[in-house]
C-alpha cells in the first residue's frame, strides 16, 4: 500500500475517522462490541424497569425498589411489544411463537451483556495474532467473524434458555414471565448452578477460556468460515463454563439487571483469575443459599 493509500485528507472530518477504523480492525471490533454491550445494557435495563413497575407488590426481585426510582422513557411501538411480549404472564395475541422468539432476543442481550466482555482476553489475543500476520504481508480474517461465530453459540443457548423459561413459568406460581422463581424449583436451580462449579467439565471449559492463545494459534486460518468456526469452539468452551451461572437468573428474577451485573463480573474476574477458588467460593455459595431456599419453602 502506497503513502497515497493512506491520504484521506481530500475527506471530511467524518469520513477520515471512517477510513482510520476501516484500516484499524482492532478498533472497529472494539467500537462494535462496545456499542452492542452498551445498547445491550441499556435495553435490558428498559426491561427491568418496565418489569419492577408492573410486578405484584409482595413478591418484588431483589432491586425493584431502586428501578422503580428511574424514569420510564418513552419508546418505539416495536420495543414496547417486545418489553410486552417479555413481561406478560401469557401469551399474547401474536401466540406462544411470539414470546417465544421475544425470550430468545431477551436471553441473548443477556449473553452480550454478561459474556461478551468476558471475551475480550480472546479477542484481543486473535487480534495481536492478525497483526503479527498482517505484518508478514498475510491475508487476515475480520475480527468481527471470529466474535460472529462466538455469539452463534449463545443465540442457539438463549434459544434453550427461552424454552426453559416457558416450561418453568408454566409449573411455577409466578405472575409474570420474568418473576423470581422459589420453592423447590428455584432451589433446584442454584442447585444445579453450585454443584456444577466443582465439576471436572467446568474446570476443563474453564482452561479453555482462560488460555485461548494455543487454540487460536493452532487453528489459525484465512478463510472467514473457518474463523468463523473457530469462533464458535471458542463460545462452546464459554458456554460450557458459564451456563450454569444462568440458571441462577430464575432464582432472583430473569431480568434482574443487578444479579446479571454479577454474574457478568464475575465471569469476568474469574476468567482473569489463576486456579479455582473464585469458582470454588462461588459454587459453596449457590449450595448454601439452595439449601437456605429449601428451608424457607419447606
Amino acid at each position: 500500500m502506497t503513502a497515497e493509500d493512506h491520504d484521506f485528507s481530500h475527506l471530511d472530518r467524518f469520513g477520515r475517522a471512517a477510513a482510520s477504523v476501516s484500516r484499524n480492525p482492532r478498533l472497529a471490533v472494539n467500537i462494535v462490541l462496545g456499542a452492542a454491550v452498551v445498547l445491550a445494557w441499556l435495553l435490558l435495563g428498559a426491561v427491568a424497569i418496565r418489569g419492577a413497575e408492573s410486578r405484584v407488590p409482595g413478591i418484588d426481585a431483589p432491586g425493584d425498589t431502586m428501578l422503580r426510582y428511574l424514569p420510564g422513557l418513552p419508546l418505539p411501538d416495536l420495543l414496547e411489544r417486545f418489553f410486552s411480549l417479555c413481561l406478560a404472564p401469557a401469551p399474547l395475541d401474536g401466540g406462544v411463537g411470539a414470546q417465544a422468539g421475544a425470550l430468545i432476543v431477551m436471553w441473548f442481550l443477556m449473553a452480550v451483556a454478561t459474556m461478551l466482555p468476558s471475551a475480550g482476553p480472546m479477542i484481543r489475543t486473535y487480534c495481536e495474532i492478525a497483526d503479527t500476520a498482517r505484518i508478514k504481508g498475510e491475508a487476515v480474517v475480520h475480527p468481527l467473524i471470529l466474535v460472529a461465530g462466538y455469539l452463534s453459540v449463545w443465540l442457539a443457548a438463549s434459544a434453550v434458555f427461552a424454552a426453559l423459561t416457558l416450561i418453568v413459568h408454566a409449573f411455577a406460581s409466578s405472575v409474570q414471565m420474568l418473576d423470581p422463581v422459589v420453592g423447590a424449583t428455584g432451589a433446584a436451580a442454584l442447585l444445579v448452578a453450585g454443584l456444577y462449579q466443582f465439576s471436572g467439565l467446568k474446570e476443563a471449559c474453564l482452561t479453555k477460556c482462560k488460555s485461548p492463545f494455543s487454540i487460536l494459534f493452532s487453528n489459525w486460518s484465512a478463510r472467514p468460515g473457518r474463523i468463523f468456526r473457530l469462533g464458535m469452539e471458542q463460545g462452546v468452551w464459554c458456554l460450557g463454563c458459564c451456563w450454569a451461572l444462568m440458571l441462577v437468573m430464575f432464582a432472583v428474577g430473569v431480568m434482574n439487571v443487578f444479579w446479571l451485573a454479577l454474574i457478568g463480573l464475575f465471569t469476568l474476574i474469574e476468567k482473569q483469575t489463576a486456579g479455582r477458588l473464585p469458582t470454588r467460593i462461588a459454587g459453596a455459595i449457590l449450595l448454601v443459599w439452595a439449601t437456605a431456599l429449601l428451608v424457607v419453602s419447606a
